[in-house]
């Protein structure tokens, strides 16, 4: 029997439609094994060879030794994401301090980028622990990714929509995650797995009935999320908005 191909895919929201299509595509679920983490440890499974694709912060590309890009999706959007949030109560002159959110490093680079090049503010950076959401007040903010973005989001006087910004700053889409492996697979298996994902973009009313059925108390408008605010192609702008942060970001870390 062969060996099963071993994904480690985010568990957020934006990736419903993708691990639909590679659970109901033709027979490639017997092919895989799909494990789902926060977009950290996807990077870190990938560095650490312990799956063979990740989908990936791209801040975390470089550290492979190897890495192939292997699909024309990704996660990206083009203006607000509403799931990577700088949540304040003073504006954003004001803030004096930053919990950084521990489940993406695209992110916080992202942050950093924006703060230093756009907003042209000093920041002191708190690396943040489980539970610091609560401890956003005064002049402190907090970056918050993921679902938990929507809960939070309410709470809080000022939200700053990184995606949005950087649209602001760069003119151009913010790419957080793309389909990478550390090794070359064959090229049928890649031929069938972007054909499986897709299949999953092209079933967004099931992906959208499936997660309705199974969380009917929600009050996420799932479908305009997923339309609307995520952008799944990783096109010609998108890859430009990719270059131009991947070296803003090598000349940050010379410094």
């Amino acid at each position: 029997m062969k060996k099963k191909i071993k994904i480690s895919a985010v568990s957020y929201l934006n990736t419903l439609p993708f691990l639909y299509g590679l659970r109901n595509y033709g027979n490639i679920s017997e092919q895989i094994d799909i494990q789902r983490d926060i977009p950290s440890v996807c990077a870190n499974k990938l560095i650490n060879n312990e799956v063979d694709i990740g989908l990936i912060p791209i801040a975390e590309i470089h550290k492979l030794s190897n890495p192939y890009v292997i699909s024309n999706y990704c996660i990206g959007a083009v203006g607000k994401v509403k799931t990577v949030l700088l949540l304040s109560n003073v504006p954003v002159a004001e803030i004096k301090n930053i919990f950084l959110d521990y489940h993406s490093r695209t992110s916080v680079n992202l942050l950093k980028i924006l703060a230093k090049n756009h907003w042209k503010i000093n920041i002191n950076y708190i690396d943040a622990k489980k539970g610091f959401e609560e401890e956003i007040k005064n002049n402190t903010a907090g970056l918050i990714i993921g679902d938990r973005a929507f809960k939070y989001a309410k709470n809080f006087k000022y939200v700053y929509d990184l995606s949005e910004e950087w649209l602001n700053f760069a003119k151009l889409p913010f790419v957080f995650a793309a389909w990478v492996t550390n090794k070359k697979l064959e090229d049928t298996f890649v031929t069938k797995f972007n054909e499986a994902l897709k299949f999953g973009l092209l079933n967004i009313n099931q992906v959208v009935a499936n997660y309705k059925l199974k969380n009917q108390n929600s009050d996420i408008d799932i479908k305009s999320y997923l339309e609307k605010s995520i952008s799944y192609h990783l096109d010609v702008e998108k890859r430009r908005g990719m270059d131009l942060f991947l070296k803003m970001l090598k000349k940050e870390n010379k410094h």
